[in-house]
């Protein structure tokens, strides 16, 4: 609510400012032709019909006064959605700088809120009560600091996120924040969840499958809980959670085409395999559809030809399932 009405006060200011510079222009032109303009106030003055390009970007981006023209493009005439956006590539040490050129958007509240929700979807303190005088700004740069201690030890990193009130000791809370953050190193998220499988099974639990073909489906789940690079015990766990995971799911699909959990585990170890076929180059003779549908209803006999012929396709067609 705050930021809708900040929107519509400061769209308010664009108005009145780009009115002003209309009139100006407009006199210093009548002012060439019939001498000096008159002396009357500005506010007495009738203001010229000019329309007001709310939406125009590249509008605002020339509308600048006075020692503005030589410097810096104000993020505050643009709107709220874009600054964020733009400043959502900046890391917290670049984003101090830049709250030095701009140091009213700097102190306001509702973009750094904005920007730690954008880049740490999930934070037990987003659902606390905050104190008087709480601070986006230095809570962004604790998560900051808190993620790049994460990316060097994971368990210093979670830590440091609870001793600074952040996240709760809950695996259900870790695992949230996990998997609405995209500011983790994949290789050390993966050595975590190894250790913590109590957040790896509230992980797992966070992803909904429903209506998702098998294969893209299994894309989504690497994507959040990337994939061992050899075969082992852990490769293991995450392909017998996700067939639970996938059969709940699709309660329809499960009675419609037969699957079981089993049954899923066996088509996504056929599906990593000929991922790995079909896209290695060291692998000259490349496996076949119908070999593909003969050798995976060798391991499901309750799988129909036609399903595990359009498993082919897909991997043929849109490429590894963790990549």
């Amino acid at each position: 609510m705050g930021q809708v009405l900040w929107r519509v006060v400061r769209n308010q200011q664009l108005q009145q400012q780009y009115s002003e510079q209309c009139f100006l222009q407009q006199e210093r032109e009548q002012g060439r032709r019939m001498g000096p303009p008159l002396s009357e106030p500005l506010q007495q003055r009738r203001t010229p019909q000019c329309q007001v390009p709310g939406s125009d970007i590249s509008h605002l981006l020339r509308v600048r006064r006075g020692k503005e023209e030589q410097g810096f493009i104000d993020l505050e005439m643009l709107p709220p959605e874009l600054s964020i956006t733009i400043l959502s590539y900046l890391n917290a040490t670049d984003l101090c700088l830049a709250s030095c050129v701009w140091q009213d958007l700097g102190s306001d509240e509702y973009l750094w809120q904005g920007l730690c929700k954008s880049t740490w979807g999930h934070c037990s303190i987003y659902n606390r009560r905050l104190p008087y005088g709480f601070s986006y700004r230095k809570l962004y740069m604790e998560l900051d600091e808190g993620s790049l201690t994460f990316n060097a030890n994971p368990q210093e990193g979670i830590s440091y996120f609870m001793f600074r009130g952040i996240l709760l000791d809950h695996p259900k809370e870790i695992a949230k924040f996990i998997f609405y953050t995209r500011m983790l190193n994949w290789k050390m998220l993966r050595n975590y969840l190894d250790e913590r499988r109590d957040v790896l099974d509230e992980l797992v639990t966070l992803h909904n499958f429903s209506n998702q073909f098998l294969p893209n489906a299994l894309r989504d789940f690497f994507r959040h809980i990337h994939a061992p690079e050899e075969r082992g015990e852990y490769l293991e766990t995450l392909i017998t959670k996700f067939s639970h995971r996938f059969c709940a799911c699709n309660p329809t699909l499960v009675r419609e085409v037969g699957l079981s959990p089993d049954a899923v585990y066996v088509l996504c170890y056929s599906l990593i395999l000929l991922s790995i076929d079909l896209t290695s180059p060291h692998v000259k003779n490349k496996m076949s559809k119908r070999e593909f549908i003969r050798n995976t209803r060798r391991a499901a006999q309750n799988i129909s030809e036609d399903f595990v012929g359009h498993l082919y396709d897909n991997i043929y067609l849109i490429g590894h399932v963790a990549a």
